[in-house]
């Protein structure tokens, strides 16, 4: 095998039907910088570091179900979100838009779906 080229991990890129409505949602939940923001592209970063969290505007974007069943459109991808009080940060996403998840598969760990359907964990 040969050498690896260096290679960093930049961010992730939510697809949405609306990304300016979905990128505010995300900076009132996480206090990001919108770092670029055009015509259906945001991007968000990290105020103490490289990560960042981008939105595109998909017109054809099917909300995914979880959990799904056979049939129904899957999350392709979740963000895992660690905070300090589980409880203040369940309140602040709520406030922020989050929907509570019926389904809850672990004692530890609160799932959310953000406004465009996108599951994200908060956990201690």
């Amino acid at each position: 095998m040969s050498e690896r080229p260096q290679m960093t991990l930049a961010g992730v890129t939510l697809d949405a039907p609306d990304a300016q409505d979905l990128a505010a949602f995300y900076q009132r939940l996480l206090g990001w910088n919108v770092v670029q923001d055009e015509p259906g592209w945001v991007t968000l970063g990290a105020p103490a570091g490289p990560t960042a969290l981008s939105f595109q505007t998909e017109k054809d974007y099917v909300r995914p179900v979880w959990p799904a069943g056979p049939d129904d459109p899957q999350m392709s991808v979740h963000l895992d979100i660690r905070v300090d009080d589980l409880d203040a940060a369940c309140a602040h996403a709520e406030k922020a838009g989050a929907t509570r998840a019926d389904f809850q598969p672990q004692e530890d760990v609160r799932v959310y779906l953000d406004p465009a359907g996108h599951p994200f964990c908060l956990f201690l």
